[in-house]
C-alpha cells in the first residue's frame, strides 16, 4: 500500500459508533480498513500512527465563497487547515460563469466584497465547463463543485431591470443553465435579496428548477427573506421546487433578528411535514449569531436596479439618497429582510479601499458617533468611497436558533466564508472546528458521531456523489485525522485569520495538503463535476 494509518478512532462518516482500525491507501482510494484484532495488519510504503487521534471522511463546505480564491492562493490554508477537503462555489446567485464580456465585468464589479475586484486574476473563461477546467488546469488546494449562479445567467440574458423576463430571454435563460449543468454543475443557486437575481417571480425560478431537475441536480437558494418574512420565504422555496419536481437546499438556514427570536421550531415544523410528504430537501447552516454580507446589500431592491453604477448615482444624489435613507431606516428594505435597519449591529468588516481602513472593526454607529453625524451619513459615504465594496458583519442572530437548527436530520455544514476584508467572519476560517470542538465537545448539542455525519456524508449525498463522504473502501482517500480532545476554532472576531489546532493531517486523494499541522505545497484538488444519474 502507498499508506497505511494505524491504530485510528474511525468515525467513518456513516454516524455509527467510532472503532479502532488500520485504514490502508492505493492509488488516491481507500483500499482496506481492518478492525483491531481483525486479522493481519496491512503494510504499506509510509506507515502513520494515528495515536488515538479520529480518522473521518474530509469535510465538504456546502456553501463558500472561494471563486477566486482558490485560483488567487495556491496556499488555500484557510479551508484546507479545517480539514476541508471540498467546497461548493457559484454561491448566492451571484459568480462568474456563465458570463459574457459585459456580464464579467459587472459582476466583479457588483460581488467585489465577496472575492476582491478580479485584477489580479486571468479570466480566460466564459462557460462553466471552461471555468472548471480552469480550476483543473492550475490546481488547486481542495476540490471544489460549482453551482450556476441564477444571478449572473439573469444578468447575461436580462441586465439589470426590475421586470418580467421576455419568452426569449427566459428561453435564453433555460439553455444557460442547461449548457451549465451539461458542462458539470451540480445545481443552481438565487440569492434573492440580491439584484438582479431577485427580481425573477416564482415561475421564472420554477422553470430554471425544471432544468435543474432533468440532470438531477439541487436548488439552492439564498431565498427573500431571513427577517420580516422569513418563515414565509422558507416555505414560498418548498412549494416553488415541490411543484418544479427539483431537490431544494435551503442556503445558511438561519432564523435572524428581533422578529425570529426563538422560531426555528416553526422553520423546523415546515420542513419537516415537506419532507414527510417525500419532499427531497436539505439545508446547511454555520455555527455563529452573526451574518456576513456587503453593505449594499442593504438597500432596497429599487435603489440597486441597474447596477453598480446606476446604485452610485442614486446615492450621490440627495432627493434619492433621503428616499432610501427612509426606506432603509423606517419602512424595512427588502436588502435588510424587511426590517428597519439597527446600525449598532451592522460592523464593518472589510473595505476595498486601505484608505478607509479606520472604518473595519467599528458599527456604523460607533463610526458616526465619533463623527458626531447621523449614521446613514456614515453609511451612504462609505457607499460611495469604498465604491460599493465594503462588506460587514450583521450581528442579528439567536444561539437557540443556531443550536435548534443544526441538530435537524437533513443539516448540513456551510462555512459562507468570505475571505476579502481587514477582519473577515471568523466563520471562514473555523466553521468545521467550530462544529466538533464547541458544539459537539463543550456543549454536547450533538455526539461526535452525528456531528461528522452532517459534515461529510450528508453532504455528499446532495451532491451525489457516489465515493466520498464515508470511509469506504473503494472510496476516495479524502481524509482528516483530527484530536477530539482538542480540536478548535482559532479563529475569533478578533482575530479572524487564526487557523485551527488538533488537525495534524489532511489527505486528498491520499496525499497530505496538511501534515503535522502545516501546509504542504501539494495541490490534490479538482474540480468536482456532476455525473449522469
Amino acid at each position: 500500500m502507498d499508506l497505511v494509518i494505524r491504530n485510528a478512532q474511525l468515525i467513518d462518516g456513516s454516524g455509527d459508533p467510532a472503532y479502532t482500525a488500520d485504514v490502508a491507501i492505493q492509488a488516491g482510494r481507500i483500499a482496506e480498513i481492518r478492525r483491531e484484532g481483525d486479522g493481519p495488519r496491512p503494510s504499506g510504503t509510509r506507515t502513520v500512527e494515528a495515536d488515538g487521534l479520529a480518522l473521518s471522511p474530509g469535510f465538504i463546505d456546502m456553501h463558500a465563497h472561494s471563486d477566486l480564491a482558490l485560483l488567487r492562493d495556491p496556499d488555500h490554508s484557510a479551508k484546507a487547515a479545517q480539514g476541508v477537503t471540498l467546497e461548493v462555489l457559484g454561491q448566492d446567485g451571484l459568480s462568474y460563469a456563465p458570463v459574457d464580456d459585459r456580464t464579467l465585468g459587472e459582476v466583479r464589479k457588483a460581488i467585489t466584497g465577496w472575492n476582491g475586484d478580479g485584477s489580479d486574476i486571468d479570466f480566460d473563461w466564459r462557460t462553466v465547463g471552461e471555468y472548471l477546467d480552469r480550476l483543473d488546469r492550475q490546481g488547486i488546494a481542495v476540490n471544489a463543485a460549482y453551482l450556476i449562479p441564477q444571478g449572473t445567467v439573469r444578468m447575461y440574458a436580462v441586465g439589470w431591470d426590475d421586470r418580467e423576463a421576455t419568452p426569449q430571454e427566459l428561453d435564453r435563460m433555460r439553455q444557460l443553465v442547461t449548457e451549465g449543468m451539461e458542462q458539470g454543475a451540480v445545481g443552481m443557486s438565487s440569492g434573492l435579496t440580491y439584484t438582479p437575481g431577485m427580481y425573477a417571480k416564482d415561475s421564472e425560478l420554477a422553470e430554471l428548477c425544471k432544468v435543474v431537475a432533468r440532470y438531477d441536480g439541487y436548488y439552492c437558494p439564498h431565498h427573500r427573506s431571513y427577517g420580516a418574512g422569513a418563515l414565509q420565504a422558507y416555505e414560498e422555496m418548498v412549494n416553488l421546487t415541490r411543484d418544479a419536481g427539483c431537490a431544494l437546499h435551503l442556503a445558511h438556514a438561519t432564523m435572524n433578528f428581533g422578529v425570529n427570536k426563538g422560531k426555528a421550531p416553526d422553520l423546523l415544523a415546515l420542513l419537516d411535514g415537506a419532507l414527510d410528504a417525500g419532499a427531497d430537501i436539505s439545508l446547511d447552516t454555520y455555527p455563529y449569531t452573526p451574518g456576513c454580507t456587503t453593505l449594499v446589500a442593504m438597500l432596497p431592491s429599487w435603489a440597486s436596479e441597474g447596477g453598480p453604477e446606476a446604485i452610485l448615482a442614486r446615492l450621490e444624489d440627495d432627493e434619492t439618497a433621503e428616499k432610501i435613507r427612509h426606506h432603509m431606516e423606517v419602512i424595512g428594505a427588502d436588502g435588510c429582510h424587511g426590517v428597519p435597519i439597527e446600525w449598532d449591529t451592522v460592523e464593518i468588516s472589510g473595505v476595498s479601499d486601505p484608505g478607509l481602513a479606520s472604518c473595519v472593526g467599528k458599527t456604523i454607529q460607533q463610526s458616526a458617533d465619533m463623527r458626531g453625524e447621523e449614521p446613514w451619513v456614515t453609511a451612504r459615504r462609505l457607499l460611495v468611497n469604498d465604491k460599493l465594496g465594503s462588506t460587514i458583519l450583521q450581528h442579528v442572530g439567536h444561539e437557540e436558533n443556531v443550536q435548534a437548527i443544526m441538530k435537524h436530520r437533513v443539516h448540513t455544514g456551510g462555512s459562507d466564508g468570505i475571505l476579502q476584508g481587514f477582519k473577515p467572519h471568523p466563520r471562514a476560517y473555523g466553521t468545521f472546528p467550530q462544529y466538533l470542538g464547541r458544539y459537539s465537545r463543550e456543549l454536547g448539542i450533538l455526539s461526535l458521531e452525528e456531528t461528522v455525519a452532517h459534515l461529510t456524508s450528508r453532504p455528499a449525498a446532495r451532491l451525489r456523489l457516489p465515493d466520498r463522504g464515508l470511509v469506504r473502501e473503494g472510496y476516495r482517500a479524502d481524509l482528516v485525522l483530527f484530536d477530539p480532545s482538542t480540536v478548535a476554532a482559532g479563529s475569533t472576531f478578533e482575530s479572524p485569520r487564526t487557523l485551527p489546532v488538533g488537525i495534524p493531517h489532511v489527505l486528498i486523494d491520499g496525499k497530505f495538503v496538511i501534515e503535522d499541522g502545516k501546509r504542504t505545497d501539494v495541490l490534490a484538488g479538482r474540480s468536482v463535476r456532476r455525473t449522469a444519474a
